[in-house]
């Protein structure tokens, strides 16, 4: 490269390459930047327009990640970080890069390892939601990154903030031997239609959309979205199941069915319609609760289905809604080799990978190769080796998939071995995909400062332990998935897994012990049709165990065909929650230490960037009995709700937020009755009203759950409302939990709060 071409700008060499509109926005927040360094541009709205653009501030606090075996200390490009308060202007963020339905050039591969390389830690992680993310990147450096993303058709345009966020699907669409029709060109149409538009730029919270082409299957996982499709055919005619109000995050909720067949020329404009409704009725005070879910609750799915086909009809037409229709081929995509037939010449280690990671396609003589990434992660050099396999083998059809891999789909069956064995070169040859050592994770502690407990650190341990018996375990024991989060924003899908881990954290002899609840009853197949509920609390530490025991139960006293979920159903959970009061026994720190650490991190557990304080005084037994009965209650409500009786299993949660409540009010309160009303009131003027239940990450809702499920006590619950009054009560438990870690000793102080 010439000098003259290195003095350059990044924004003077790709002039012309970029969409013009693309570049212009790219400007104005360049703009924007240099203004809020200024002050003249207020910081609310520089934070929303940031993560406008994918730029989200991250935990610094650890500033490693974890592989499972180790930890990896990170350089950071623009030097260490120093001690003291940080902003993102001096630390380094996360950059989420938006994929639609995870499809990928070879380019677009190139270019991404360069930025890796260049500007964050070098590693590119592969999120829940098809997109890439890399961590570590200092903010003036996300111009210059933008551009030349936006150089190779890639934005990061309303990868977070209030937006409708990457437009997932199916990454076999277009390929799978049961889909009803390819949904591929919906999902472009859909997300260049709704990226930047009018109506997407009022809302409360995000939006997140998905199809899928099948119904049965787990790859679309529409069920949990807040807008999603399910391909159908009537009389010949094209259109979808349309469901709206599905989410995870604290309380799921599964998404309801709007229009059993909502015809193709409708999708684009009944997604204006929900989205216009749901800017304009949808919460904004009270952020959590700012999701077109609770909007679909507060008014009832007629009323908002009444109000959404109201909107439609009131829509200016808009030729975009059915240009594309004109030529549903134009996503199509074209294999660079002829088709072929595998050979009998496999090289060592061939078989094995090709039983969990070959799958073939409906297209004679073709199949899918999924690139199995631990932990959703690869490097620099990995991508740019997928990019120089796909100019070899398959043309710019890579997918993301939801499970954090990769994809190569178009792979001439006789080309597969060659694949393999150059996949093995560079480390992503591993075996195993979609079975269960292939754990999904979502960033926890590492950078997120959400999380409580180490999700990628638990899921790199119990991969390591389940590879070195995986030719021991059983068929039954392979199939299982694990999905991992490091807090209750379930940003790791632990709702829907067989087995499922959300992080917590509890108080231990005057010490933080890093938690995490386990989570069962969850089924991913049928879009994610079931939600598991939290069984109890288990030390990090002893998740492994936990993980052997119910693998063993299953496997053992299982029925012919039996899946895990039904499995549990049959079984019930009281023999799961023995399980857990036998391994949620702590040993003192001077006994084993290791306990009062996290997976992949040897330092001395704690919250960290989260802010809340170490426990500043000795543990009140009286308290711990009190929060210990009320997590008691909530698991023997979730008892109540498997025996078909939701009534009982809802006044059996509330008796658990009340008791919770009594055990913290107490402290300050000896002559507190047990009454209700008394315990409620008190409880809000000791506790809600001085913050001191302003639980860190959730900034106080779940004491809303508490007051609400004692001001408006339902009657003859459904099962679904219990099922969700059952969560609420969990996760009240938990904040409780937190608030006495965080206070400390009342009692014992005087009733002055711990600094944190």
């Amino acid at each position: 490269m010439s000098q003259s071409t290195q003095s350059q700008s990044w924004k003077e060499r790709l002039t012309g390459q970029m969409r013009e509109e693309w570049s212009r926005e790219i400007d104005v927040f360049e703009t924007q930047m240099e203004l809020r360094k200024k002050g003249k541009f207020e910081e609310k709205m520089f934070a929303e327009t940031r993560l406008r653009r994918g730029i989200y501030g991250q935990r610094y606090d650890n500033g490693q990640r974890h592989d499972g075996e180790k930890t990896q200390l990170l350089k950071f490009p623009h030097g260490e970080l120093t001690k003291g308060p940080v902003t993102y202007w001096d630390a380094p963020g996360m950059m989420r890069i938006k994929i639609p339905y995870g499809k990928m050039s070879a380019v677009q591969m190139d270019a991404l390892c360069d930025l890796a390389e260049e500007y964050s830690d070098q590693i590119l992680h592969v999120t829940t939601r098809q997109d890439i993310q890399l961590h570590f990147v200092h903010i003036q450096d996300t111009p210059d990154l933008m551009r030349r993303l936006a150089a190779v058709g890639v934005t990061t345009r309303e990868a977070c903030g209030n937006s409708v966020r990457n437009v997932t699907a199916c990454p076999y669409a277009g390929v799978c031997n049961t889909e009803t029709f390819d949904v591929t060109p919906y999902a472009h149409a859909i997300t260049f239609f709704l990226l930047g538009h009018d109506d997407t730029q009022d809302f409360g919270r995000k939006v997140k959309l998905a199809f899928s082409g099948c119904k049965s299957e787990a790859c679309g996982l529409v069920n949990f979205h807040d807008i999603g499709g399910i391909a159908k055919v009537r009389d010949g005619k094209r259109g979808f199941e349309f469901y709206v109000g599905g989410g995870l995050g604290s309380v799921p909720y599964p998404a309801a069915l709007i229009s059993e067949f909502l015809p193709e020329e409708e999708l684009l404009p009944m997604s204006q319609a929900v989205a216009r409704v749901f800017a304009r009725l949808g919460e904004r005070e009270n952020r959590s609760k700012a999701r077109i879910k609770f909007l679909v609750k507060k008014l009832g799915l007629e009323e908002f289905k009444r109000l959404v086909f109201e909107e439609r009809g009131k829509l200016r037409d808009d030729e975009r809604w059915t240009a594309f229709l004109e030529d549903l081929h134009s996503t199509d995509e074209t294999p660079l080799n002829p088709p072929s037939e595998l050979g009998s010449d496999r090289p060592a280690g061939y078989d094995a990978w090709a039983t969990t990671n070959v799958k073939p396609q409906s297209q004679a003589g073709y199949s899918t190769a999924k690139v199995n990434l631990p932990l959703g992660d690869f490097s620099p050099l990995q991508g740019r080796a997928v990019a120089k396999l796909m100019r070899k083998y398959t043309g710019d059809t890579l997918r993301t998939t939801v499970d954090q891999n990769l994809m190569f789909r178009w792979v001439p069956n006789g080309d597969l071995p060659a694949l393999y064995t150059e996949l093995a070169a560079v480390g992503l040859a591993e075996a195993g995909a979609d079975t269960i050592t292939d754990i999904t994770a979502c960033p926890g502690t590492d950078t997120c400062k959400l999380g409580i407990s180490s999700s990628r650190g638990l899921a790199g341990e119990l991969r390591k332990q389940l590879k070195l018996v995986e030719q021991e375990l059983a068929p039954e024991t392979k199939a299982l998935h694990i999905k991992c989060s490091g807090c209750f924003n379930s940003c790791g899908q632990h709702h829907v897994a067989d087995l499922g881990f959300l992080g917590v954290s509890r108080n231990v002899n005057g010490r933080r012990v890093p938690h995490f609840q386990l989570v069962v009853g969850g089924e991913l197949t049928n879009n994610a049709a079931n939600y598991g509920l939290a069984i109890g609390a288990i030390p990090s530490k002893n998740v492994p165990k936990a993980v052997k025991w119910l693998t063993d139960f299953y496997v053992r006293d299982k029925q012919p065909g039996e899946t895990f979920k039904n499995f549990v159903d049959r079984v019930g959970k009281k023999p799961i929650r023995k399980m857990v009061d036998e391994l949620n026994q702590v040993p003192s720190y001077e006994q084993d230490p290791s306990f009062y650490s996290d997976w992949g991190d040897p330092r001395e557990y704690t919250v960290g960037d989260q802010g809340v304080g170490e426990c500043a005084g000795e543990v009140v037994p009286v308290v711990e009995m009190g929060l210990a009965a009320s997590e008691r209650e909530v698991f023997e409500a979730q008892i109540l709700l498997d025996e078909g009786k939701p009534s009982e299993a809802a006044t059996r949660a509330f008796s658990a937020m009340l008791v919770a409540a009594r055990a913290l009010t107490r402290q300050k309160n000896e002559n507190l009755s047990d009454q209700p009303d008394e315990v409620v009131s008190e409880f809000k003027r000791l506790f809600v009203d001085t913050k001191l239940f302003w639980d860190t990450y959730a900034h106080g809702k779940f004491a809303q759950y508490f007051f609400k499920a004692h001001e408006e006590p339902v009657n003859n619950p459904s099962k679904e409302t219990a099922h969700q009054l059952v969560e609420e009560a969990q996760l009240f438990v938990d904040a409780a939990y937190q608030c006495y870690t965080k206070t400390g000793n009342l009692a014992g102080t005087g009733g002055a709060v711990a600094a944190s």
